[in-house]
């Protein structure tokens, strides 16, 4: 009863603020995104139906010519629906009347509409229910003043294998198949002894029952010709071919209904998902009680969830849609709390699903709670507090945390750390929801944390700091970057490649610097105001180590030091090599006035820096620079959002307003770009070229939504 009182407020009231009068949120977040429109595509089930493993995201293609309306989930085949209206068959977007309009995109639902010919009105919706059930449901409506015979063929055709046909079931009027699904990725594949299954079954049905049914090899095209026998010919059939048994590569129902004119029908398409060894009556029990659903209840939740976010005074839509989109991106990429942590948490990806995407969070991953906490801040501090549940003792916190427990990475008898973001986390999270047991327990368990670094980052005792032996991955610059790595091409083992554990790091320091700085927030905000001061000056005796040691006045540029004598050399390398972090001095408060001035001038060197989509991570006048993003985890030109974030905040608090919003609409227009070709967030960009080669569909690039708050905010000011 509080849900529908709330959703009738919502839907009816506009929502005051200082700024504006607001629309209600149905109207807010309704986009009407065409195919060229930044639209993220990619949809997976609520938080709260969903599992880690045996679970099925999807991908939903609205805007390519050559195919009809379709949602794909990696390595497990794509839905879609052939038309044929009076004997015209209409099997790509290309034909359509009216191409798709998406008029609402949620986490796990998308609403459109259509015409695939004149006078067929289409509204269909996608929901992904959960981990192991997606539907597609579609009202069809003849605006025509004439009868139409309208025959839809529901499709599942598998990826680049077959499928094997177990049964037709003639109770339920529904396929039953079996596959085999690849644990291999390009980039990183599944472990499969964290339980993805392989050998799955898919239940295919749609309500009301199929007028008749079919399983076929060949190209999608040679169907064609199965639903478009020629009139006169004496093998035409209103019937497939009913394969009950056998191998296949599609499967395809049928649906007709004759109407006329103002008349309107519609079904309801389900795809069911799980391995071979699970329980189907289960999974069928889902599938009836989804048959008759009304669709309209989760929709209701979904604008309940979005009614939460800032509203936002848009330039243009393109920002509108990219700023919903990252909502979209970040939530759904949670799960529900299970195996080692009583928490919710993240996994990088969900649709494409490969194995380090997949893994548990991590803490530069969680730099997107400083936007989720705009939609969800109990859910975000719960992401946060899976960290604090599996800490260690003396303060550790572990690369990697989640339903797996701690993973550490032990390397050289030391655990393996990340990147030290989670106090400046917590305090940004802290500021949004305003939760004081939240700040209390984040403040304990940051402090161990720190205190931690302090004793194993620095391990000369110089109050400057190195990384761990496995600095391949906690310093979280991976490969490719010109410092750190000791080849251009990569081709030592990773011991005497990576050279992070043998310098005074740049980054880390001014990562430490602004760990201490926002504990020293946190206490004086808990009232620990002797606290307070004791973090603010270790963070201010870093300080001044960091200029005295790490910059060099010649090239007015911060660098890291060689450990053990502080100079500009490793061996006979020049580590004065001119990177993204030597910006975090102004993210960490940690540079003079002067000093910020000359790396502004550097920073917007159009040679160097300031590129078309962003802040590349080296120079561009590096000898190692290069644009091309033909991988993942480079770190020798690609632009990676959430750093550029670091430099636009850094620019923002040193009063570079101008700059800081130049910065902003390079780091939008990167993404804009992107999501206008392809529809995926990326998890870097090229800072000069619009071809991408790497991960898709990171969490991270919901710092985005983060980002429009700022632009807006300072817009208010």
């Amino acid at each position: 009863m509080r849900k529908l009182l709330l959703l009738m407020f919502l839907l009816t009231a506009g929502i005051r603020s200082e700024a504006q009068q607001f629309k209600p949120v149905e109207d807010y977040v309704r986009i009407d995104a065409r195919p060229d429109d930044p639209l993220y595509t990619t949809y997976a089930s609520a938080m709260a139906r969903s599992r880690l493993y045996g679970d099925k995201a999807y991908k939903m293609d609205y805007y390519s010519c050559c195919m009809p309306v379709n949602y794909s989930s990696d390595h497990a085949g794509r839905i879609y629906c052939l038309w044929k209206i009076d004997q015209v068959v209409v099997s790509k977007m290309s034909e359509y009347f009216r191409k798709p309009v998406v008029n609402f995109s949620f986490p796990d639902m998308a609403v459109m509409e259509y015409e695939p010919f004149r006078g067929i009105h289409v509204k269909e919706t996608f929901f992904v229910y959960s981990s192991t059930l997606a539907i597609v449901d579609i009202e069809v409506c003849n605006t025509d003043k004439i009868n139409h015979e309208v025959s839809v063929y529901p499709i599942l055709e598998a990826d680049n294998d077959s499928m094997e046909v177990v049964s037709f079931d003639t109770v339920q009027k529904a396929y039953l198949t079996h596959r085999y699904e690849s644990p291999y990725r390009l980039i990183s594949s599944l472990k499969m002894e964290y339980g993805y299954p392989t050998r799955v079954r898919d239940v295919f049905l749609m309500k009301p029952a199929a007028y008749t049914y079919g399983a076929y090899f060949g190209d999608i095209s040679e169907f064609y010709n199965t639903i478009k026998t020629d009139f006169y010919s004496d093998k035409r059939s209103d019937t497939l071919n009913q394969k009950k048994q056998g191998l296949c590569r599609f499967i395809a129902l049928n649906y007709k209904k004759r109407l006329s004119p103002g008349q309107t029908a519609s079904f309801r398409v389900m795809r069911g998902f799980q391995g071979q060894n699970e329980d189907q009556p289960a999974m069928m029990k889902d599938i009836e009680m989804m048959k008759t659903a009304m669709l309209k209840t989760f929709y209701e939740d979904d604008l309940i969830l979005f009614s939460k976010i800032p509203r936002l005074n848009f330039k243009t839509r393109d920002e509108k849609i990219a700023y919903l989109g990252a909502f979209n991106l970040v939530r759904g990429c949670m799960y529900p709390p299970s195996g080692k942590t009583n928490y919710n948490s993240y996994v990088f990806s969900r649709n494409p699903l490969w194995g380090w995407g997949h893994g548990h969070q991590v803490l530069h991953e969680s730099l997107s709670m400083l936007a989720y906490v705009h939609m969800d801040p109990a859910s975000a501090q719960g992401s946060q507090r899976v960290y604090m549940e599996q800490q260690r003792e003396d303060g550790f916190i572990a690369y990697r945390h989640g339903p797996r427990g701690l993973q550490d990475y032990p390397h050289k008898n030391m655990p393996t750390t990340s990147a030290p973001f989670f106090n400046w986390i917590n305090w940004e999270v802290y500021k949004v929801s305003k939760d004081r047991q939240f700040l209390e327990d984040a403040y304990a368990s940051g402090s161990k944390y720190a205190d931690w670094l302090i004793k194993n980052r620095d391990t000369d005792h110089d109050s400057t700091f190195e990384w761990g032996p496995y600095g391949i991955i906690e310093n979280v610059r991976d490969w490719y970057n010109a410092v750190f790595q000791v080849s251009a091409d990569r081709y030592l083992d990773v011991d005497k490649e990576d050279i992070s554990d043998e310098l005074e790091c740049l980054d880390l320091t001014m990562m430490v610097i602004k760990e201490e700085k926002s504990l020293s927030r946190m206490a004086e905000a808990l009232g620990k105001h002797e606290e307070s001061l004791k973090w603010k000056q270790r963070a201010d005796a870093v300080v001044r180590l960091v200029n005295k040691r790490m910059w060099d006045d010649s090239t007015s540029f911060y660098y890291s030091v060689n450990k053990k004598d502080h100079s500009w050399y490793f061996m006979t390398r020049d580590l004065r090599r001119q990177e993204i972090i030597a910006f975090l001095a102004l993210w960490a408060g940690a540079a003079p006035r002067d000093r910020a001035e000359k790396l502004v001038e550097t920073l917007t060197d159009t040679t160097k820096f300031w590129r078309r989509y962003g802040v590349p991570t080296l120079s561009a006048r590096d000898p190692w620079y290069s644009p091309y993003v033909d991988y993942c985890c480079k770190w020798n030109g690609p632009v990676w959002l959430l750093w550029d974030y670091m430099v636009y905040e850094g620019l923002r608090d040193y009063g570079y307003f101008d700059l800081a919003h130049q910065l902003a609409g390079k780091m939008l227009n990167a993404a804009v770009v992107q999501l206008k070709k392809n529809h995926n967030y990326w998890e870097s960009f090229s800072p000069d070229n619009e071809v991408l080669n790497s991960p898709p569909n990171y969490i991270w690039d919901a710092i985005i939504a983060r980002l429009l708050i700022e632009e807006n905010q300072s817009k208010l000011k």
